[in-house]
């Protein structure tokens, strides 16, 4: 094969699960499936948190940002392929690919920052109590959210630029779902030590640090209600923690499998069923995980359809 350059390939061809035909049609429902209860999940946790004042908290305003990249990263996977599947087509431009992989990196790399500013703020909240509205006042968290925000767009921008210069070996055919950069470097046929080193140097840093800190947090946090001697505290701050805990167990747990595994150990299948759980399963997970174990959203609910039924109330009398 010859190279080629990205710029001279107008078209790339997923595999996707082309190895199993007979569950094709499975996999399809279900990501569907999953991906419009993600889409719910996700704006109903935005909506609610805009519409009730008692929301406008720094936890719910990491959270609103987490759905809403969570929106966007299964958006970016998923809607290519399910218009593929339907379609029958199973390719992408290259405009597409380089779009697609960068706002996956972005948005993972983004949710790596904010999940341990969501430990901290749970740590100030239960080990400062008195302090936690001076320490995490509105302008901290904004900083934060964006702070977030700029690390992962900014590392997404750094590995995708660092991919895009290579020569291709001629072959356009991606042995994966999505234009996900590890697939992509198969295509390669050039040396890419030195974008392996950026993207381990940048995993490293946004995997087990992040990783660290949350831990530190949680083991001052278990140590903090510990020592709580109301039972009705203790349960309370439990609950407010092991939601969280759910998210990152999911979130960290499949990302380090997928970027931060042995060089011996490459199997593409498992690395596509990984990237499913990572672009469907967590972003689905997390707004049921924090709207079902959370007394304030369901009082925020619980409210907001009280308000819609007094409203229609009103409004079908005064007709």
């Amino acid at each position: 094969m010859f190279p080629a350059n990205w710029t001279s390939i107008k078209v790339f061809f997923f595999l996707g699960f082309s190895h199993y035909p007979k569950v094709q049609v499975i996999i399809f429902a279900v990501c569907l499936l999953m991906y419009l209860i993600t889409l719910l999940g996700n704006i109903f946790l935005i909506s609610i948190t805009i519409l009730d004042s008692q929301l406008h908290t720094p936890m719910y305003l990491f959270l609103s940002n987490l759905s809403f990249l969570d929106i966007w990263y299964s958006s970016s996977a998923l809607t290519p392929m399910l218009a593929n599947f339907v379609s029958g087509r199973n390719t992408i431009s290259f405009s597409g690919c380089a779009t697609q992989m960068y706002l996956s990196l972005a948005m993972g790399s983004t949710e790596c920052v904010l999940l341990p500013m969501m430990a901290y703020d749970r740590y100030v909240a239960i080990c400062n109590p008195l302090r936690y509205p001076i320490i995490m006042n509105r302008r901290t968290c904004v900083q934060i959210a964006a702070g977030s925000w700029m690390t992962g767009c900014l590392t997404a921008l750094v590995e995708t630029m660092s991919v895009l210069p290579l020569s291709l070996c001629g072959n356009t055919i991606i042995n994966h779902f999505t234009c996900e950069i590890l697939a992509v470097l198969k295509l390669v046929c050039v040396d890419t030590s030195l974008v392996q080193l950026i993207m381990l140097v940048i995993s490293a840093l946004l995997l087990p640090m992040p990783m660290l800190l949350i831990c530190i947090s949680y083991a001052f946090i278990l140590a903090s209600i510990l020592r709580i001697s109301s039972v009705e505290g203790r349960s309370k701050a439990f609950s407010t923690c092991t939601a969280h805990l759910m998210v990152v167990v999911l979130f960290y747990g499949t990302a380090l499998s997928m970027y931060l595994k042995p060089s011996a150990v490459d199997s593409q299948e498992i690395d596509k069923f990984m990237a499913l759980v990572y672009a469907v399963l967590t972003p689905m997970l997390n707004p049921i995980i924090y709207s079902l174990r959370n007394k304030e959203v369901k009082v925020a609910l619980k409210k907001l359809l009280i308000r819609n039924h007094f409203n229609t109330a009103f409004i079908s009398i005064l007709k």
